[in-house]
């Protein structure tokens, strides 16, 4: 099994509900540091994983999806000066810790995990996927684990359409229907999350139900006499939301197995690290804890 971890979400998370006062020697906040550090040890402590990788983003404004739409996430503020520096301190504290990390500024941590999941499941080896980001449910398959750290809450390939509406392999769809306000993705106006997930338990695809869309008037879905005009006046957002939401499985990324094996922390290189960032004891005994464990692994 190996672990695929979206960073990001933990670090906003800790940024947004962890007090501010805590800081460096130099005055820096470093509360979002804290939250994601003791999320991963946690995480590494509990889980013990033989295999782990932490995708990171780079940028809201870099990735290939602005070229395809600038408006992609245009709404959202960009991030505070403090934050971009502790997520660059994150990404030091997983080398200190001896953990694999990735960022892109092409790609989103998204698609890195997408990609590293295509890759070790081609070689047999399920994945958990450590995230509360619910567009990483299309990733889903059978042996895989979706896992809401925060809430504790595991999902299996068989309980994601239950929890979600629709399906792994259709949730990429679901979200070209319905858009996504959160990254400013428009959809298709009036098609709600109940209305894509029945169209999409008749049709297996947005191929499929826009080469069909004479037999949707006839479907028992609310309004369903006005849906083939209403998908056919935004066939074009569609599948441009389609192309925005669907996570790439192939990006350029060398990696073997062997190097997502987590290492040994170097206590001295990690409590310097923590010293420089005036953090207490907690994280200094559980990184000693994680040096006894290290080594350790369950499938």
């Amino acid at each position: 099994m190996v672990y695929l971890v979206d960073a990001s979400v933990y670090v906003f998370r800790a940024y947004y509900s962890l007090p501010p006062d805590m800081v460096d020697h130099e005055g820096n906040p470093v509360h979002a540091l804290f939250g994601f550090a003791r999320f991963l040890g946690d995480l590494v402590e509990r889980a013990k994983p033989r295999y782990l990788a932490v995708a990171f983003d780079e940028s809201l404004a870099t990735s290939f999806r602005n070229r395809i739409d600038p408006s992609y996430k245009a709404n959202r503020e960009p991030a505070p000066p403090d934050l971009k520096l502790q997520f660059e301190r994150c990404r030091e504290f997983c080398r200190h810790l001896g953990v694999a990390n990735f960022g892109s500024g092409e790609y989103e941590a998204d698609d890195i995990i997408g990609t590293l999941h295509a890759r070790f499941r081609a070689e047999g080896m399920p994945a958990t996927v450590v995230t509360r980001d619910k567009d990483l449910a299309q990733l889903i398959r059978e042996g895989d684990i979706y896992w809401n750290y925060t809430e504790n809450q595991r999902l299996t390939y068989d309980q994601i359409e239950a929890h979600f509406g629709v399906a792994p392999e259709r949730y990429a769809d679901y979200l070209a229907l319905t858009g996504d306000a959160v990254d400013n993705i428009r959809g298709v106006p009036g098609v709600g999350p109940k209305t894509a997930a029945a169209l999409l338990r008749d049709f297996v695809s947005l191929e499929e139900l826009y080469d069909n869309l004479d037999a949707v008037a006839q479907l028992p879905i609310r309004g369903a006499a006005k849906l083939p005009e209403k998908l056919e006046r935004h066939r074009d957002d569609a599948f441009l939301a389609r192309r925005l939401t669907e996570i790439v499985r192939d990006m350029p990324i060398e990696v073997d197995r062997n190097a997502l094996r987590p290492r040994a922390p170097d206590l001295d290189s990690l409590n310097g690290f923590f010293d420089r960032q005036n953090f207490g004891p907690t994280l200094r005994k559980q990184g000693e804890r994680l040096a006894a464990l290290a080594g350790a692994a369950i499938e």
